[in-house]
Protein backbone atom coordinates (compact mmCIF):
# COMPACT_ATOMS: atom_id res chain seq x y z
CA UNK A 1 0.00 0.00 0.00
CA UNK A 2 1.33 3.39 -0.95
CA UNK A 3 1.46 6.40 1.39
CA UNK A 4 -2.00 7.96 1.04
CA UNK A 5 -0.96 11.25 2.56
CA UNK A 6 1.80 11.57 -0.02
CA UNK A 7 -0.68 10.68 -2.78
CA UNK A 8 -3.15 13.34 -1.67
CA UNK A 9 -0.45 15.98 -1.42
CA UNK A 10 1.32 15.17 -4.70
CA UNK A 11 -0.64 12.89 -7.04
CA UNK A 12 1.55 13.93 -9.98
CA UNK A 13 4.49 12.17 -8.32
CA UNK A 14 2.58 8.90 -8.48
CA UNK A 15 1.39 9.53 -12.01
CA UNK A 16 5.01 10.04 -13.06
CA UNK A 17 5.97 6.78 -11.31
CA UNK A 18 3.26 4.91 -13.21
CA UNK A 19 4.46 6.38 -16.48
CA UNK A 20 8.02 5.36 -15.65
CA UNK A 21 6.81 1.79 -15.15
CA UNK A 22 4.90 1.95 -18.43
CA UNK A 23 1.65 1.57 -16.47
CA UNK A 24 -1.59 3.51 -16.68
CA UNK A 25 -2.02 6.68 -14.65
CA UNK A 26 -5.74 5.98 -14.44
CA UNK A 27 -5.08 3.81 -11.38
CA UNK A 28 -3.92 6.92 -9.50
CA UNK A 29 -7.09 8.82 -10.37
CA UNK A 30 -9.20 5.78 -9.45
CA UNK A 31 -7.60 5.63 -6.01
CA UNK A 32 -8.04 9.37 -5.45
CA UNK A 33 -11.72 9.03 -6.36
CA UNK A 34 -12.17 5.94 -4.16
CA UNK A 35 -10.43 7.71 -1.29
CA UNK A 36 -12.72 10.72 -1.64
CA UNK A 37 -15.84 8.53 -1.84
CA UNK A 38 -14.85 6.53 1.22
CA UNK A 39 -14.06 9.59 3.32
CA UNK A 40 -17.34 11.19 2.27
CA UNK A 41 -19.25 8.01 3.19
CA UNK A 42 -17.55 7.88 6.58
CA UNK A 43 -18.32 11.53 7.27
CA UNK A 44 -21.97 11.04 6.35
CA UNK A 45 -22.28 7.91 8.49
CA UNK A 46 -20.63 9.52 11.50
CA UNK A 47 -22.86 12.60 11.17
CA UNK A 48 -26.00 10.43 11.09
CA UNK A 49 -24.79 8.32 14.03
CA UNK A 50 -24.15 11.49 16.03
CA UNK A 51 -27.68 12.67 15.29
CA UNK A 52 -29.04 9.26 16.26
CA UNK A 53 -27.28 9.35 19.61
CA UNK A 54 -28.48 12.91 20.29
CA UNK A 55 -32.12 12.05 19.58
CA UNK A 56 -32.38 9.90 22.69
CA UNK A 57 -31.64 12.87 24.94
CA UNK A 58 -34.01 15.13 23.02
CA UNK A 59 -36.87 12.63 23.23
CA UNK A 60 -36.44 12.32 26.99
CA UNK A 61 -36.98 16.07 27.38
CA UNK A 62 -39.71 16.55 24.76
CA UNK A 63 -43.46 16.10 24.96
CA UNK A 64 -46.55 16.24 22.79
CA UNK A 65 -46.17 16.87 19.07
CA UNK A 66 -42.46 17.60 19.42
CA UNK A 67 -41.85 14.20 20.98
CA UNK A 68 -43.87 12.45 18.27
CA UNK A 69 -41.90 14.24 15.56
CA UNK A 70 -38.66 13.12 17.19
CA UNK A 71 -39.91 9.53 17.40
CA UNK A 72 -40.85 9.64 13.72
CA UNK A 73 -37.39 10.96 12.91
CA UNK A 74 -35.85 8.10 14.88
CA UNK A 75 -37.49 5.57 12.57
CA UNK A 76 -36.39 7.27 9.35
CA UNK A 77 -32.95 7.94 10.76
CA UNK A 78 -32.43 4.25 11.53
CA UNK A 79 -32.92 3.47 7.86
CA UNK A 80 -30.59 6.29 6.83
CA UNK A 81 -27.87 5.03 9.23
CA UNK A 82 -28.24 1.51 7.87
CA UNK A 83 -27.91 2.75 4.29
CA UNK A 84 -24.93 4.95 5.22
CA UNK A 85 -23.19 2.03 6.91
CA UNK A 86 -23.68 -0.11 3.80
CA UNK A 87 -22.17 2.68 1.71
CA UNK A 88 -19.14 2.81 4.05
CA UNK A 89 -18.64 -0.94 3.60
CA UNK A 90 -18.95 -0.70 -0.19
CA UNK A 91 -16.64 2.30 -0.52
CA UNK A 92 -14.10 0.67 1.83
CA UNK A 93 -13.93 -2.40 -0.44
CA UNK A 94 -13.55 -0.21 -3.54
CA UNK A 95 -10.91 1.88 -1.77
CA UNK A 96 -8.92 -1.20 -0.75
CA UNK A 97 -9.06 -2.65 -4.26
CA UNK A 98 -7.96 0.66 -5.79
CA UNK A 99 -5.11 0.93 -3.27
CA UNK A 100 -3.82 -2.55 -4.07
CA UNK A 101 -3.84 -1.74 -7.79
CA UNK A 102 -1.03 0.81 -7.46
CA UNK A 103 2.55 -0.48 -7.15
CA UNK A 104 5.26 1.14 -5.06
CA UNK A 105 6.58 4.56 -5.95
CA UNK A 106 9.61 4.07 -8.21
CA UNK A 107 12.88 5.53 -6.97
CA UNK A 108 14.17 8.54 -8.89
CA UNK A 109 17.41 6.70 -9.68
CA UNK A 110 15.70 3.68 -11.30
CA UNK A 111 15.89 3.71 -15.11
CA UNK A 112 12.63 4.22 -17.00
CA UNK A 113 11.40 1.64 -19.47
CA UNK A 114 10.81 -2.08 -19.71
CA UNK A 115 12.67 -5.37 -19.42
CA UNK A 116 15.38 -4.43 -21.93
CA UNK A 117 16.01 -0.93 -20.61
CA UNK A 118 18.24 -1.86 -17.66
CA UNK A 119 21.53 -0.08 -17.05
CA UNK A 120 24.72 -2.11 -16.63
CA UNK A 121 26.54 -0.84 -13.54
CA UNK A 122 29.59 -3.10 -13.68
CA UNK A 123 31.05 -6.28 -15.16
CA UNK A 124 33.37 -8.49 -13.11
CA UNK A 125 35.49 -11.39 -14.37
CA UNK A 126 36.36 -12.73 -17.81
CA UNK A 127 33.69 -14.13 -20.07
CA UNK A 128 34.47 -16.80 -22.61
CA UNK A 129 32.84 -19.63 -24.53
CA UNK A 130 35.12 -22.68 -24.30
CA UNK A 131 35.69 -24.90 -27.29
CA UNK A 132 33.23 -27.80 -27.32
CA UNK A 133 31.25 -26.11 -24.53
CA UNK A 134 28.55 -28.23 -22.87
CA UNK A 135 25.55 -26.91 -21.06
CA UNK A 136 24.75 -27.62 -17.42
CA UNK A 137 22.21 -30.35 -18.24
CA UNK A 138 24.69 -32.33 -20.33
CA UNK A 139 27.39 -31.88 -17.69
CA UNK A 140 25.11 -32.68 -14.76
CA UNK A 141 23.59 -35.74 -16.41
CA UNK A 142 26.97 -37.18 -17.44
CA UNK A 143 28.38 -36.73 -13.93
CA UNK A 144 25.30 -38.11 -12.18
CA UNK A 145 24.50 -34.75 -10.54
CA UNK A 146 21.16 -34.05 -12.12
CA UNK A 147 18.22 -36.17 -13.30
CA UNK A 148 15.46 -34.30 -15.12
CA UNK A 149 13.99 -37.38 -16.82
CA UNK A 150 13.05 -39.03 -13.53
CA UNK A 151 11.98 -35.65 -12.17
CA UNK A 152 9.49 -35.38 -15.03
CA UNK A 153 8.40 -39.00 -14.56
CA UNK A 154 7.67 -38.35 -10.89
CA UNK A 155 6.30 -34.80 -10.90
CA UNK A 156 6.00 -33.51 -14.46
CA UNK A 157 7.87 -30.96 -16.54
CA UNK A 158 10.31 -28.57 -14.83
CA UNK A 159 10.99 -30.89 -11.92
CA UNK A 160 14.30 -32.67 -11.30
CA UNK A 161 16.39 -34.66 -8.87
CA UNK A 162 19.76 -33.45 -7.60
CA UNK A 163 21.73 -36.61 -6.96
CA UNK A 164 25.03 -37.51 -5.36
CA UNK A 165 27.55 -34.70 -5.74
CA UNK A 166 24.81 -32.55 -7.29
CA UNK A 167 22.91 -32.58 -4.00
CA UNK A 168 26.15 -32.03 -2.09
CA UNK A 169 27.10 -29.12 -4.35
CA UNK A 170 23.81 -27.34 -3.64
CA UNK A 171 24.10 -27.98 0.10
CA UNK A 172 27.67 -26.65 0.04
CA UNK A 173 26.59 -23.48 -1.76
CA UNK A 174 23.63 -22.83 0.55
CA UNK A 175 25.71 -23.54 3.65
CA UNK A 176 28.33 -21.07 2.43
CA UNK A 177 25.56 -18.49 1.99
CA UNK A 178 24.25 -19.06 5.52
CA UNK A 179 27.78 -18.90 6.90
CA UNK A 180 28.36 -15.54 5.22
CA UNK A 181 24.97 -14.26 6.37
CA UNK A 182 25.72 -15.09 10.00
CA UNK A 183 29.17 -13.51 9.77
CA UNK A 184 27.62 -10.28 8.46
CA UNK A 185 24.95 -9.92 11.14
CA UNK A 186 21.96 -11.84 9.80
CA UNK A 187 19.92 -14.19 11.98
CA UNK A 188 19.42 -17.52 10.19
CA UNK A 189 15.83 -18.66 9.79
CA UNK A 190 14.05 -21.73 8.41
CA UNK A 191 10.55 -20.31 7.86
CA UNK A 192 7.24 -21.96 6.91
CA UNK A 193 6.71 -22.35 3.18
CA UNK A 194 2.92 -22.41 3.47
CA UNK A 195 1.42 -19.03 4.34
CA UNK A 196 -2.00 -17.45 4.80
CA UNK A 197 -3.46 -15.10 2.17
CA UNK A 198 -2.73 -12.00 4.25
CA UNK A 199 1.00 -12.78 4.21
CA UNK A 200 1.03 -13.21 0.43
CA UNK A 201 -1.15 -10.15 -0.09
CA UNK A 202 0.92 -8.09 2.33
CA UNK A 203 4.12 -8.66 0.39
CA UNK A 204 2.48 -7.80 -2.94
CA UNK A 205 2.46 -11.26 -4.55
CA UNK A 206 -1.28 -11.52 -5.19
CA UNK A 207 -1.33 -8.72 -7.73
CA UNK A 208 0.45 -9.08 -11.05
CA UNK A 209 2.28 -12.21 -9.77
CA UNK A 210 -0.84 -14.09 -8.64
CA UNK A 211 -0.62 -16.56 -11.55
CA UNK A 212 2.87 -17.55 -10.40
CA UNK A 213 1.69 -18.74 -6.98
CA UNK A 214 0.56 -22.23 -6.00
CA UNK A 215 -2.70 -22.04 -4.02
CA UNK A 216 -4.10 -24.84 -1.86
CA UNK A 217 -7.79 -24.00 -2.05
CA UNK A 218 -8.92 -26.58 0.50
CA UNK A 219 -6.64 -25.10 3.15
CA UNK A 220 -6.67 -21.46 1.98
CA UNK A 221 -2.89 -21.47 2.01
CA UNK A 222 -0.20 -20.51 -0.49
CA UNK A 223 3.15 -22.12 -1.24
CA UNK A 224 5.76 -19.39 -1.19
CA UNK A 225 7.88 -18.50 -4.20
CA UNK A 226 10.46 -16.94 -1.89
CA UNK A 227 11.06 -16.89 1.86
CA UNK A 228 10.70 -13.11 1.57
CA UNK A 229 7.00 -13.72 2.23
CA UNK A 230 7.17 -15.49 5.61
CA UNK A 231 10.11 -13.33 6.71
CA UNK A 232 8.15 -10.15 5.94
CA UNK A 233 5.13 -11.50 7.82
CA UNK A 234 7.23 -12.53 10.83
CA UNK A 235 6.75 -9.10 12.43
CA UNK A 236 3.32 -8.28 10.96
CA UNK A 237 1.21 -6.24 13.34
CA UNK A 238 4.23 -5.51 15.53
CA UNK A 239 6.20 -2.46 16.64
CA UNK A 240 9.97 -2.95 16.38
CA UNK A 241 10.82 -0.21 18.88
CA UNK A 242 13.42 2.40 18.01
CA UNK A 243 14.92 0.28 15.21
CA UNK A 244 18.22 2.09 15.67
CA UNK A 245 19.88 -0.80 13.83
CA UNK A 246 18.34 -2.79 10.96
CA UNK A 247 16.83 -6.17 11.85
CA UNK A 248 18.34 -8.70 9.44
CA UNK A 249 17.20 -12.27 8.70
CA UNK A 250 18.48 -14.93 6.30
CA UNK A 251 15.87 -17.53 5.39
CA UNK A 252 16.68 -20.96 3.94
CA UNK A 253 13.67 -22.55 2.29
CA UNK A 254 12.32 -24.48 -0.62
CA UNK A 255 10.44 -22.22 -3.02
CA UNK A 256 7.65 -22.95 -5.50
CA UNK A 257 6.62 -21.14 -8.68
CA UNK A 258 4.06 -22.11 -11.29
CA UNK A 259 6.01 -20.35 -14.05
CA UNK A 260 2.72 -19.40 -15.66
CA UNK A 261 3.16 -17.71 -19.00
CA UNK A 262 6.70 -19.08 -19.47
CA UNK A 263 5.77 -22.08 -21.63
CA UNK A 264 8.53 -22.79 -24.08
CA UNK A 265 11.07 -20.65 -22.22
CA UNK A 266 14.14 -22.23 -20.62
CA UNK A 267 12.61 -25.68 -20.68
CA UNK A 268 16.02 -27.36 -20.81
CA UNK A 269 17.72 -28.06 -17.50
CA UNK A 270 17.12 -26.19 -14.25
CA UNK A 271 17.15 -22.52 -15.21
CA UNK A 272 13.38 -22.14 -14.85
CA UNK A 273 11.77 -24.75 -12.60
CA UNK A 274 8.78 -25.19 -10.31
CA UNK A 275 10.73 -25.99 -7.14
CA UNK A 276 14.12 -24.82 -5.91
CA UNK A 277 16.01 -23.99 -2.73
CA UNK A 278 17.21 -20.54 -1.78
CA UNK A 279 18.86 -18.48 0.94
CA UNK A 280 17.14 -15.09 1.06
CA UNK A 281 18.17 -11.98 3.00
CA UNK A 282 15.40 -9.86 4.48
CA UNK A 283 15.77 -6.59 6.38
CA UNK A 284 13.55 -4.27 8.41
CA UNK A 285 14.97 -0.78 8.90
CA UNK A 286 14.11 2.89 9.17
CA UNK A 287 13.15 4.40 5.80
CA UNK A 288 16.10 6.80 5.89
CA UNK A 289 18.49 3.82 6.21
CA UNK A 290 16.98 1.79 3.36
CA UNK A 291 19.10 3.12 0.48
CA UNK A 292 22.40 2.42 2.28
CA UNK A 293 21.12 -1.00 3.33
CA UNK A 294 20.23 -1.76 -0.27
CA UNK A 295 23.81 -1.08 -1.38
CA UNK A 296 25.06 -3.20 1.49
CA UNK A 297 22.91 -6.17 0.45
CA UNK A 298 24.11 -5.87 -3.14
CA UNK A 299 27.65 -6.02 -1.78
CA UNK A 300 26.85 -9.27 0.04
CA UNK A 301 25.48 -10.80 -3.16
CA UNK A 302 28.60 -9.80 -5.06
CA UNK A 303 30.76 -11.25 -2.31
CA UNK A 304 29.08 -14.63 -2.77
CA UNK A 305 29.56 -14.52 -6.55
CA UNK A 306 33.22 -13.65 -6.09
CA UNK A 307 33.70 -16.50 -3.60
CA UNK A 308 32.35 -18.86 -6.24
CA UNK A 309 34.64 -17.28 -8.86
CA UNK A 310 31.79 -16.59 -11.29
CA UNK A 311 31.98 -13.89 -13.98
CA UNK A 312 29.01 -11.58 -13.49
CA UNK A 313 27.52 -8.19 -14.12
CA UNK A 314 25.30 -5.93 -12.01
CA UNK A 315 22.32 -4.22 -13.60
CA UNK A 316 19.99 -1.48 -12.39
CA UNK A 317 16.59 -2.88 -13.35
CA UNK A 318 14.26 -0.61 -15.31
CA UNK A 319 11.03 0.55 -13.68
CA UNK A 320 8.80 -1.51 -15.96
CA UNK A 321 10.56 -4.70 -14.88
CA UNK A 322 10.21 -4.06 -11.14
CA UNK A 323 7.83 -6.07 -9.02
CA UNK A 324 4.90 -4.18 -7.55
CA UNK A 325 6.60 -3.91 -4.14
CA UNK A 326 9.98 -2.66 -5.31
CA UNK A 327 11.05 0.95 -5.64
CA UNK A 328 14.44 -0.07 -7.03
CA UNK A 329 16.10 -3.40 -7.82
CA UNK A 330 19.63 -4.51 -8.64
CA UNK A 331 20.19 -7.85 -10.38
CA UNK A 332 23.42 -9.83 -10.49
CA UNK A 333 23.68 -11.90 -13.64
CA UNK A 334 26.29 -14.63 -14.07
CA UNK A 335 27.91 -15.57 -17.35
CA UNK A 336 26.47 -18.80 -18.84
CA UNK A 337 28.98 -20.04 -21.47
CA UNK A 338 26.63 -22.40 -23.31
CA UNK A 339 24.27 -19.48 -24.01
CA UNK A 340 26.99 -16.89 -24.52
CA UNK A 341 25.14 -14.43 -22.31
CA UNK A 342 24.45 -13.37 -18.74
CA UNK A 343 21.54 -14.87 -16.78
CA UNK A 344 20.05 -13.59 -13.54
CA UNK A 345 21.24 -15.31 -10.36
CA UNK A 346 20.32 -12.78 -7.68
CA UNK A 347 18.22 -9.71 -7.17
CA UNK A 348 17.93 -7.29 -4.28
CA UNK A 349 14.99 -4.92 -3.91
CA UNK A 350 14.33 -1.87 -1.81
CA UNK A 351 10.60 -2.00 -1.05
CA UNK A 352 10.65 1.18 1.08
CA UNK A 353 7.50 1.26 3.27
CA UNK A 354 5.23 -0.52 0.77
CA UNK A 355 5.16 -3.99 2.36
CA UNK A 356 5.41 -2.83 5.98
CA UNK A 357 2.43 -0.53 5.46
CA UNK A 358 0.35 -3.50 4.27
CA UNK A 359 1.63 -5.76 7.06
CA UNK A 360 1.40 -3.04 9.72
CA UNK A 361 5.04 -3.18 10.82
CA UNK A 362 5.96 -0.04 12.75
CA UNK A 363 8.79 1.48 14.76
CA UNK A 364 9.15 4.49 17.07
CA UNK A 365 10.80 7.56 15.61
CA UNK A 366 12.86 10.17 17.47
CA UNK A 367 9.68 11.87 18.67
CA UNK A 368 8.33 8.62 20.09
CA UNK A 369 5.61 8.43 17.44
CA UNK A 370 4.77 5.29 15.51
CA UNK A 371 6.06 5.24 11.94
CA UNK A 372 6.09 2.66 9.14
CA UNK A 373 9.29 0.63 8.73
CA UNK A 374 11.04 -0.09 5.43
CA UNK A 375 11.76 -3.58 4.07
CA UNK A 376 14.39 -4.96 1.70
CA UNK A 377 15.15 -8.40 0.29
CA UNK A 378 17.96 -10.05 -1.61
CA UNK A 379 19.10 -13.49 -2.76
CA UNK A 380 22.36 -14.97 -1.45
CA UNK A 381 22.22 -18.31 -3.26
CA UNK A 382 19.72 -20.47 -5.09
CA UNK A 383 19.53 -23.66 -7.14
CA UNK A 384 19.98 -21.77 -10.41
CA UNK A 385 23.55 -20.97 -9.35
CA UNK A 386 24.43 -24.60 -10.16
CA UNK A 387 23.97 -23.74 -13.84
CA UNK A 388 26.75 -21.13 -13.73
CA UNK A 389 28.99 -23.18 -11.42
CA UNK A 390 28.92 -26.27 -13.64
CA UNK A 391 29.30 -24.42 -16.94
CA UNK A 392 32.06 -22.03 -15.85
CA UNK A 393 34.08 -24.81 -14.20
CA UNK A 394 33.77 -27.52 -16.84
CA UNK A 395 37.02 -29.14 -18.01
CA UNK A 396 37.89 -30.86 -21.30
CA UNK A 397 38.02 -34.30 -19.68
CA UNK A 398 34.37 -34.04 -18.61
CA UNK A 399 35.06 -33.21 -14.97
CA UNK A 400 34.08 -30.05 -13.10
CA UNK A 401 36.40 -28.10 -10.81
CA UNK A 402 34.84 -27.27 -7.45
CA UNK A 403 35.24 -23.57 -6.50
CA UNK A 404 37.72 -23.27 -3.63
CA UNK A 405 35.13 -21.77 -1.27
CA UNK A 406 32.92 -24.87 -1.60
CA UNK A 407 35.63 -27.52 -1.18
CA UNK A 408 35.48 -27.61 2.65
CA UNK A 409 31.73 -28.31 2.44
CA UNK A 410 31.90 -30.74 -0.47
CA UNK A 411 35.05 -32.57 0.56
CA UNK A 412 36.64 -32.65 -2.89
CA UNK A 413 38.39 -30.40 -5.40
CA UNK A 414 37.02 -31.97 -8.56
CA UNK A 415 33.83 -33.76 -9.51
CA UNK A 416 34.95 -36.50 -11.88
CA UNK A 417 33.10 -38.94 -14.13
CA UNK A 418 32.40 -42.20 -12.35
Amino acid sequence: MIDLRALRENPDLFRASQQKRGASTEAVDALLSADSDHRSALQSFESLRAEQKGLGKQIAKASGDEKQALLDRTKTLAEEVKAAEARVTATAAAFEAAGHAIPNLVADEAPAGGEDDFVVLKEVGETAVPENVRDHLEIGTALGLLDTERGAKTSGARFYYLTGDGAMLQLAMLNLAIQQAVETGFTPMIPPVLVRPEAMEGTGYLGEHADEVYYLERDEMYLVGTSEVPLAAYHSGENLGELSQPVRYAGWSSCFRREAGSYGKDTRGIIRVHQFDKVEMFVFCRPEDAEAEHERMLGFEERMLQKLELPYRVIDTAAGDLGSSAARKFDCEAWVPSQGRYRELTSTSNCTTFQARRLNVKYRDESGRNAVAATLNGTLATTRWLVAILENNQRPDGSVAVPAALRPFLGKDVIEPK
